[in-house]
């Protein structure tokens, strides 16, 4: 497992699966990151309606993302969203025109690297999603995020999006 502080009390860990499942490791993430933060074993966890998962009485908030490979979690004290690709995972082009804004599909089209660019905002969209208790619905169009943010890096062969209130 590794840990990274990053800025307004977020701290963000990752590992490799190593036989686990992604939603396995990333409760052993969360789990960590709590008695980490507080000293005490992980709160229940309960559902809103739309599926988001909360602690049930906790004033942190979580998000838990993984890939194939690897397993990410984030605890801050503000509500947060994160999401994570394989900087290697293949993605169709056609799915840019579906699922980009107007102006992130202008974007894409003049960058240099598609496939990273097209990777880069779908942890964005999907994140933001994770945010909001939202859900991805349909094509997730209707956001206008402009590259690079800052609030995307690399980690463990990664992209990762960390988004808060």
């Amino acid at each position: 497992m590794e840990i990274l502080e990053l800025d307004r009390g977020i701290t963000l860990a990752w590992c490799a699966l190593e036989g686990e499942t992604g939603h396995d490791a990333g409760l052993r993430l969360l789990a960590a990151l709590y008695r980490r933060e507080t000293g005490n074993d992980l709160p229940s966890i309960s559902r809103t309606e739309r599926g988001k998962p909360l602690f049930t009485n906790s004033p942190l908030h979580f998000s838990i993302s993984h890939t194939p490979r690897r397993a990410f979690c984030a605890l801050s004290p503000a509500p947060i969203g994160i999401d994570a690709e394989e900087t290697d995972r293949i993605v169709r082009p056609g799915l840019a025109g579906k699922i980009l804004s107007p102006g992130e599909l202008r974007q894409y089209n003049t960058a240099a690297d598609k496939r990273r660019t097209l990777l880069t905002f779908w942890v964005l969209k999907e994140a933001a999603a994770k945010l909001s208790g939202e859900g991805l619905r349909g094509y997730p169009n209707h956001t206008d995020f402009t590259l690079p943010d800052p609030r995307v890096r690399e980690l463990g062969g990664c992209l990762v999006a960390i988004l808060e209130e």
